[in-house]
């Protein structure tokens, strides 16, 4: 086996992760992005459907974690899609995953951030955003395994936090089963723009597939880690829906900006209510973590087939990370926690992330039965599912995903025509 001196010095990531310690890197980035930021704006599109959009949203994750876990055992390497697009599909396609998975999950993790902040010091949102980025990418750049210890405390302190808002929900006399009813505010447009924003909280799984180069076995343990990680965030987010939608109903649901605080109010339990910010907060940050860490990891894939600058493919000799990359990568969402909206970096980030799932579903199409391919019908789905909810969006969020998506493309045209030249 190699060592982790021998990893370190020959450019490429040392294998410290196991089954669990994936699943729950998995789990920090979904459970911040999905229960504290997603469920606001998801009501506000699909009112009573919003139960409808959850599950649609939980079919296209599943097929996106199926076709990912097939071509993550197949390629273990860090990168993700990038990697799968560029070996079954081409450099292009794989160019263009990798830029809209680095475009799109940049603004997501300002959107974390930001999330952070507008619990811990509402006054000074950016601030604090700011801080967290900075400190956080600290983390990461002492090591992968650091990272995934602190992450397996912070999905502890969530999931305990979550448990309580539950419990309070369904033993308070004020919920309401008709509030869960469909009414004739759920259309079909907003039921598929739903799903389109809370996909945004189904995409942590990705984490696992961007990491496979620090992964155990991975040709074992990425398939198992990856359905683990979406089955237990989706049982998650379907209790905690429930018991919202029970306690306020869609239409308060959509104009509150901290729900899970409302809701454990209107159960009559006000004084989860500090206990909920604490644990919104350190969710944030738990997905903070898990997307810088992600993001850094295609960045590096990228830099190392020169589609991004090539200094930031170096890997520390000691520490044995990204430390160039995770260190552009923070710099750049550092700049956007100063600058940007919370809302909107969800819809922007969902463009980009569901951009670059279509091209890993197109990949597995091309997978042999000897090589691990899934059913067919699970990367047409996937396919079909991410372009419908991507052009679903809010009209800006179409609009700067898509400039940006054709911005990258661009770019690779008037780099291979230079290099041509």
């Amino acid at each position: 086996m190699e060592t982790s001196q021998t990893a370190g010095s020959s450019g490429e990531l040392s294998r410290r992760l196991g089954v669990f310690d994936a699943v729950v890197i998995g789990l920090g980035s979904m459970v911040g992005a999905g229960i504290f930021a997603a469920l606001a704006p998801a009501a506000s599109a699909a009112g009573s459907g919003l139960l409808l959009g959850l599950a649609l949203a939980a079919v296209v994750a599943y097929c996106n974690a199926t076709s990912s876990a097939r071509l993550a055992a197949r390629y273990p390497q860090s990168g993700g899609t990038y990697v799968y697009g560029r070996e079954r599909l081409g450099e292009f396609w794989g160019y263009l995953a990798g830029w809209g998975f680095v475009v799109g999950k940049t603004a997501s993790c300002a959107a974390m951030a930001l999330t952070v902040g507008s619990y811990v010091w509402p006054g000074q949102a950016h601030a604090v955003a700011v801080a967290a980025v900075v400190a956080l990418t600290a983390v990461n750049y002492a090591g992968v395994h650091k990272s995934a210890l602190l992450t397996r405390t912070i999905v502890a302190v969530v999931l305990a936090v979550l448990a309580a808002v539950v419990t309070a929900c369904l033993t308070s006399d004020a919920a309401d089963a008709a509030r869960l009813e469909p009414g004739a505010d759920a259309s079909f447009g907003g039921v598929v723009q739903a799903s389109g924003l809370l996909f945004f909280a189904f995409a942590g799984y990705a984490r696992i597939a961007t990491l496979g180069e620090e992964v155990r076995d991975p040709r074992k343990t990425i398939p198992r880690a990856v359905p683990l990680a979406l089955g237990t965030a989706l049982a998650l987010y379907a209790a905690v829906a429930v018991c919202v939608l029970l306690m306020l109903g869609p239409g308060r649901l959509a104009h509150t900006a901290a729900p899970l605080v409302e809701t454990v109010r209107a159960a009559g339990v006000p004084g989860l209510a500090p206990l909920v910010r604490v644990g919104a907060a350190v969710a944030a940050l738990g997905s903070l973590l898990s997307l810088l860490l992600g993001v850094s990891r295609t960045t590096l894939a990228m830099a190392r087939d020169r589609h991004l600058p090539h200094a930031l493919a170096a890997v520390h000799p000691r520490l044995q990370v990204p430390h160039r990359a995770e260190l552009a990568v923070g710099a750049v969402a550092a700049v956007l926690a100063a600058t940007a909206d919370v809302r909107g970096a969800i819809g922007f980030s969902s463009f980009g992330v569901l951009a670059y799932y279509a091209i890993a579903n197109a990949a597995a199409w091309t997978l042999t039965p000897a090589e691990g391919r899934p059913a067919r019908v699970v990367p047409l789905l996937g396919v079909v599912g991410c372009l419908l909810l991507a052009f679903a969006l809010p009209v800006s969020s179409v609009l700067a995903g898509a400039a940006l998506i054709a911005a990258g493309a661009a770019a690779h045209g008037l780099r291979k025509a230079l290099g041509r030249a």
